[in-house]
């Protein structure tokens, strides 16, 4: 008996590129190591960034590596690498100021001490609430990025804030893929998106077709994260799924095979053996 094709729901698709991106990997947490092509949670960033609505949510079907736009320049050599990594050193900040502090800082501001982020009051390079680390990040990148929407249990149920001039008649996948559509090309987005850390902002727009996908790039990533899931008492729970990049795409479809035929990936750490979104 032959296997009926499914039907896949509409898909979106959207072209990011950026001069620097990191995508951490999660087992080198003190150093930032960047895997060497974007994840599908990272790409979930990006698309929430144009696009979120609590009655949807968006499940990524395939990253394509596509060949950026070089500054003149640069070096031919290198711009012929399937990626690109530089070492940089960057400071971040070790804790956080809580609201209620700052606002108690504005009625009365004589009591309270600045948060210094620099080495006054510590001996050493670290600094006071700073401590500095290496980062190995991709230099000059660009992908494309097809994902579906995917309904919630909250589609269809009354809202509970005002709708805005574009959320209007019942939830389906037709209308966020028109929504999300309308947005990229007039290059709305409700902040601005990035590539794996806020720090590395992300130009978008919608394919145009000059797009050149990195044809010759094939290699097995090993095991990559795949997503975060929340659960009800606000612990996170990673899952990861053996990446491959084949032809340049990178196949993290979990429900439908990949362009090449790949079976859909199964993703490992949210229910023992593995599972799908």
């Amino acid at each position: 008996m032959t296997e009926e094709p499914r039907i896949l729901p509409p898909t979106v698709a959207v072209r990011v590129w950026g001069e620097f991106a990191l995508f951490t990997r999660p087992e080198l947490s003190v150093e930032r190591i960047s895997y060497p092509v974007m994840t599908p949670s990272a790409a979930r960033g990006v698309l929430d960034a144009i696009l979120y609505k609590p009655q949807m949510t968006w499940h990524v079907r395939r990253i394509t590596v596509l060949r950026p736009r070089f500054p003149a320049g640069f070096p031919e050599a290198e711009a012929r690498q399937p990626y690109r990594t530089v070492g940089v050193r960057r400071n971040e900040i070790q804790g956080t100021i809580a609201p209620r502090t700052v606002e108690g800082w504005m009625k009365a501001p004589g009591p309270f001490a600045p948060y210094l982020v620099d080495s006054a009051g510590r001996d050493g390079a670290q600094g006071q609430n700073r401590t500095q680390r290496n980062s190995r990040l991709l230099h000059h990148v660009a992908y494309r990025i097809d994902a579906s929407p995917k309904l919630t249990d909250r589609a269809n149920r009354p809202r509970t804030r005002p709708a805005d001039d574009e959320d209007h008649g019942p939830d389906t996948v037709a209308k966020y893929v028109a929504m999300f559509n309308r947005r990229v090309e007039k290059g709305q987005c409700f902040h601005r998106p990035y590539l794996g850390v806020r720090e590395f902002a992300a130009h978008f727009a919608p394919p145009d077709g000059s797009e050149e996908p990195l044809t010759g790039w094939t290699e097995s990533l090993g095991f990559v994260l795949y997503h975060l899931r929340f659960a009800a008492d606000g612990t996170r729970r990673p899952g990861f799924f053996e990446a491959k990049v084949v032809n340049g795409v990178a196949h993290c479809d979990t429900e439908a095979r990949g362009p090449n035929g790949e079976p859909p990936v199964t993703v490992y750490g949210w229910d023992g053996a593995g599972g799908g979104s």
